[in-house]
């Protein structure tokens, strides 16, 4: 997955929520193939999640429909997504592993969608995602920031 420079525009979000939502069918099959490419691609991040990925993938399933469904709200949006890179912090996540969900996220998305995921729908998931992940890091950076200043 490559990084944008530019923020996705209305037709991204646009792209992202419809194919989300022929995704959400799926959920538990694209959030079980997410967590095993994840696995492969960086086999030492599994010993950042529990045992048991039932609660995980449910909440991982969550919130990427929050994140998907607020996405024309980005005022309320970003306080949570930023919210949630700090507690990423906690666990140990670093911007490296950003990158290497990302590419697990896109490639469980595009098994799943299938022919519907189009160059377009593409380039619209790895915008969201880059966006999301900008402001998740930008979340952690400041929580790391504010523990060294206590």
């Amino acid at each position: 997955m490559s990084p944008r420079s530019t923020a996705p525009t209305e037709q991204d979000i646009i792209l992202v929520r419809d194919s989300f939502d022929r995704l959400v069918p799926a959920a538990g099959l694209a959030a079980n193939l997410l967590y095993q490419r994840l696995f492969e691609l960086a086999p030492g991040l599994r010993a950042m999640f529990p045992e048991d990925m039932r609660d995980q993938k449910r909440s991982l399933i969550l919130a990427l429909a929050a994140a998907v469904q607020g996405l024309f709200e980005l005022d309320r949006l970003v306080p949570q997504v930023k919210a949630l890179g700090a507690r990423h912090a906690r666990y140990g996540v670093e911007p490296e592993h950003y990158r290497i969900f990302g590419d697990a996220l896109i490639w469980a998305v595009e098994l799943c969608l299938g022919k519907t995921f189009t160059p377009d729908v593409r380039r619209a998931w790895i915008g969201v995602y880059a966006m999301l992940a900008a402001l998740m890091q930008g979340g952690a950076e400041d929580a790391i920031t504010m523990r060294a200043a206590e």
